[in-house]
This record gives C-alpha cells, sequence and structure tokens, in this order.
C-alpha cells in the first residue's frame, strides 16, 4: 500500500486510548488473581491498535537501523499502514522470525565499552507490542523497591528513598553491589520459567524465546550466545526485571529486616543501620543471586560506612555522602543528612560532550549560536536530572566550563583577526543573550522527608 494514498499518522486510527484500557484491565486482573496464569494473549499483540500504538513509541524514540538497513524513515515513504499489515498478518498466521540483533558499542564512564544489541525495526515494533500487552500483568506484582524502566517511576525516585530512609535516622552503612555481566549470563531457561509463572500462552512464551535465540551480528558474522539478553532490544529492560523481581521478592519477605534494598535495573544498594547487618546484607545477597545464577562483580561490590561522613558512594550517576547541616552546626546542633551530587564521572562525561561540541576544528562553524544550538538539550536534559538535592555547586561549575570553551571557540574563531581587548566582551551574559541555557539557579530541591 502506497504511503500516500492514506496518512501515516497514527492518531488517525485512535488506538492511544483504546490500549490504555487495555492494559488498565490486564493490570486489574492480575492484581485481583496474584495466582492466574493469562492464556490469551498473543492475539491481542497482533491488534492493530496495540500495533500502532507500539509504532508510534517507537518511532518517538527515534533509533537507528538494525541488520536489515531499514530505516523509520524509509518505512514512512513506503507506509506504516502496510508495513503494520504485514507484520500482523505475520504474527497472525505464525510465520513472524526476528532477524539478529547488530551489535555496537556505547562509551562507559569507566571508559570501557558496552555492547548493545539493535534490533531490526519490525522486531522492535513487536517487541513493543508485547511489552504493551505484558508489562501491565507484571507490573502487578513487582516490588515497590524497583525503579528502573517502569511507568511512573524514575532513577530520582530511587535517590529519594534513600535520601528519605536516612533522613528517619541510621542508613549509615551501605552495601554497594554490582553484578558481573548481568546481560550476559542472565540464565534463559530460568527467565522463561518465571515468565511462565504468570503467562501460559505457549505463542508469548515461544515469541520470548525466539528474540531470546535470534542471534548477535558483529563485522557481518552472526553468533548464537547460549546465556543472555541483548542490552539494547525494547523488551529487554522488561525481561531484566522480570528476572530480578526475584531477588526484590525474597529480599522483602526474609531480608528486610536488615535494611533497604534499591534496585534500578541491574544496579542496586542496600541501606543498613548497622555494620553487622550490612555484612549479613552482602552474604544474603549473594546467595540470592546464586539461586539466580548470577554472581557479584568481586571488584566493584563494596560495604561502605556513611557515619559522619566517612565514606560515600556513586549510585545512579550521582555521588551519595552524609554531611553536616551548616545550619544546625551554627545551633551547636551537630547533625549529618545524605546528601547527593553528580559523580565525578557524570561531570567528566559531560565535560567530555562540551568539548566536543565546541571543538572548532572538528565542527567547522563561525557563529557562536550553532555549538549553543547543540549545547542546550545536553545542558536541559543534564540539569533535569540533577538538580535536585545539593547539586548547585557541580551546576556553576559547569556553567564556567561551558563558558570557558565557547570563550575559547571565539578566540579560535577570530583568530589573527581578534582586536585588542575584544575578547573581554564575551562574558557569560554574552552567551546567556545567544540563547544559551544557564543551570546556576536551576535547583529544585525534592519534597521534604
Amino acid at each position: 500500500m502506497s504511503g500516500t494514498a492514506r496518512t501515516n499518522d497514527p492518531d488517525e486510527h485512535k488506538p492511544i486510548e483504546k490500549v490504555r484500557r487495555l492494559r488498565i484491565r490486564l493490570w486489574r486482573a492480575a492484581k485481583r488473581q496474584p495466582e492466574r496464569r493469562f492464556h490469551a494473549l498473543y492475539d491481542r499483540i497482533h491488534r492493530s491498535d496495540v500495533l500502532w500504538e507500539a509504532w508510534r513509541r517507537v518511532r518517538s524514540k527515534k533509533g537507528c537501523a538494525g541488520v536489515d538497513a531499514e530505516t523509520l524513515v524509509q518505512i514512512e515513504q513506503r507506509g506504516v499502514e502496510g508495513f503494520l499489515e504485514e507484520l500482523r498478518t505475520e504474527l497472525r498466521v505464525g510465520e513472524y522470525l526476528p532477524k539478529a540483533v547488530l551489535r555496537r558499542y556505547v562509551d562507559k564512564a569507566d571508559g570501557r565499552k558496552r555492547p548493545l544489541g539493535i534490533p531490526a525495526v519490525r522486531d522492535r515494533v513487536v517487541q513493543m507490542a508485547a511489552t504493551l500487552i505484558l508489562e501491565p500483568i507484571f507490573e502487578a506484582d513487582f516490588e515497590d523497591d524497583s525503579y528502573g524502566f517502569r511507568p511512573k517511576r524514575s532513577g530520582t525516585d530511587a535517590l529519594e528513598a534513600l535520601r528519605k530512609r536516612a533522613y528517619a535516622g541510621g542508613g549509615s552503612h551501605v552495601f554497594d553491589a554490582d553484578i558481573r555481566d548481568y546481560f550476559g549470563s542472565l540464565d534463559r531457561e530460568l527467565l522463561l520459567s518465571f515468565v511462565g509463572e504468570r503467562i501460559s500462552d505457549r505463542r508469548v512464551l515461544k515469541l520470548i524465546r525466539l528474540w531470546l535465540e535470534a542471534g548477535v551480528m558483529e563485522d557481518g558474522e552472526v553468533t548464537e550466545p547460549k546465556l543472555g539478553t541483548p542490552q539494547g532490544g525494547v523488551i529487554s529492560p522488561l525481561l531484566s526485571n522480570i528476572y530480578l523481581d526475584r531477588l526484590d521478592t525474597v529480599w522483602e519477605r526474609r531480608h528486610r529486616d536488615l535494611g533497604l534494598l534499591v534496585r534500578y535495573a541491574d544496579d542496586f544498594v542496600v541501606m543498613c543501620d548497622t555494620a553487622e547487618e550490612c555484612a549479613r546484607a552482602a552474604r544474603e545477597i549473594g546467595t540470592i543471586l546464586r539461586e539466580l545464577k548470577l554472581e557479584l562483580h568481586p571488584e566493584k561490590t563494596r560495604q561502605v560506612d556513611l557515619t559522619d561522613g566517612k565514606g560515600g558512594f556513586d549510585f545512579l550517576g550521582c555521588h551519595l555522602r552524609k554531611k553536616v547541616s551548616g545550619r544546625l552546626l551554627e545551633k551547636g546542633v551537630r547533625r549529618y543528612y545524605l546528601s547527593r551530587w553528580p559523580s565525578a564521572r557524570s561531570m567528566k562525561r559531560v565535560r567530555q560532550r562540551v568539548k566536543d561540541e565546541t571543538d572548532s576544528r572538528k565542527n567547522g562553524v563561525k557563529d557562536v549560536r550553532k555549538p549553543i544550538e547543540r549545547l542546550n538539550p545536553i545542558l536541559r536534559g543534564w540539569g533535569a536530572y540533577f538538580r535536585t538535592g545539593n547539586a548547585a555547586q557541580k551546576l556553576n561549575q559547569l556553567d564556567g566550563y561551558v563558558w570557558r570553551r565557547l570563550h575559547r571557540f571565539k578566540v579560535r574563531r577570530k583568530g589573527r583577526n581578534l582586536r585588542a581587548g575584544e575578547a573581554r566582551a564575551w562574558s557569560r551574559d554574552f552567551f546567556s543573550g545567544h540563547g544559551l541555557h544557564r543551570l546556576r539557579g536551576t535547583v529544585r530541591y525534592p519534597e521534604t522527608a
């Protein structure tokens, strides 16, 4: 079907409200019946309204092509409706087969590379459709200590849970955990058994198995790992939460008296009151993970003493440490509160991004408004995440670094044409006048515990 015959705007079909109502019904049914296994879900995955909503969400996230090199723009040009109808037919008659994921690498904060698997667009749409149907069922079961990749939850919520726990008293000892190669070590059969505790539809289970076994293409060759799930798939965060929900559940039922577990995907900490509880928490966490066929990273896992600001730890891009309250200290009261600000790695990464965008030799532009246009989305996004807590000093430092980089950009672009005293006019206000987003004054403190 030609892309010019009908509009490709999914809003014309108004699937959003219908899919929302379907998800609410599934969540309510799962909440009312904790032991229920859902058996008639596959047909809902390939419903036209679900596929349209899946396409809308995949399109909004943009992203590049997979192994078939087919892009979102190409699909729109040939017609989204025809593309979705092809997928629907393949799913309905049982002919759908996912393609291998394309292996790419992204830089990690520690300088190493993180492998990502990029599914083809068609597979991303089907994975999103499956996520739309499965997510509300498992959301009804997930524990409150899980915050990663869940509706209406965020990294800031996880950080706030720790701050409130420390504010309530205690919380001076933290077990800072790191799972070794989580996405590469996840046991697929165990994962499918966890999914099967809620889903009895064999076609849905087969669909998930197909994605897990689709293979990875790197340098033109396809390999088929026996363990793990590629990081980067649309459904991978949900599968990850289903797998580690066993950790959350066991902790909540058996060990919650030892401390507060806060988990964001595969990154988690346990906040305890005493060193003895922290040591016991470390042992129990190790036991639970071994049952999940996972292991802690010995070099990245540690116990931290926060008492009187002795130590701190990094979590979700922030450094957390107890600091004495200056206002109370003036009154003769020495009390420590858990504070947080951007970690050294987070600062290093954002400075590198600023440096890249203001490198006059690489970008080859003369108008300072061009790098400012590229910097503003970076600064706004970074600032929106880190502006809570105690980040004012770090935000001001980044403002200063951005100003120095832009000042250097102007000097380099002027070169020999730079007149005496001209550079003094390029103040912070000068760049703000050209539209630069400033972080100073944007701190918004979270609600009082």
